[in-house]
């Protein structure tokens, strides 16, 4: 199975708005995921949904600023950051599952990822 492909980063001014890529090849699974990885920052789960269950999860970080949503037809999940903050920044990756029952679940944070990831840098 491919691995999931990310892209929309790049450099955003405090404040602005970024939407997230990730192709996943094969379609979508019930529960998808957006995560982060910052320097020197733990390794953190922000934004996971489970489709069948309506589960639906954000950290606290980004609750109220970013949205996940999915497009099934284009094998495809997006992260819509709003309102974006200097502490945004690092590279963000996404996966999806299947039996996972809770965004919660879904958003623990992997050590390791299998996909290259997005860099987002917010600086003015």
């Amino acid at each position: 199975q491919l691995q999931p492909v990310e892209s929309g980063g790049g450099l955003v001014q405090p404040g602005g708005s970024l939407k997230l890529s990730c192709e996943l090849s094969g379609g979508v699974r019930d529960a998808i995921g957006w995560y982060r990885q910052a320097p020197g920052e733990v390794n953190e789960g922000i934004a996971c949904q489970v489709r069948s269950t309506g589960s639906l999860y954000y950290a606290d970080s980004v609750k109220g600023r970013f949205t996940i949503s999915r497009d099934d037809a284009k094998n495809t999940v997006y992260l819509q950051m709003n309102s974006v903050k200097p502490e945004d920044a690092g590279i963000y990756h996404c996966a999806h599952g299947e039996r996972i029952y809770t965004a919660r679940a879904m958003c623990v944070p992997m050590n390791t990822y299998r996909s290259q990831g997005t860099q987002v840098t917010v600086s003015s």
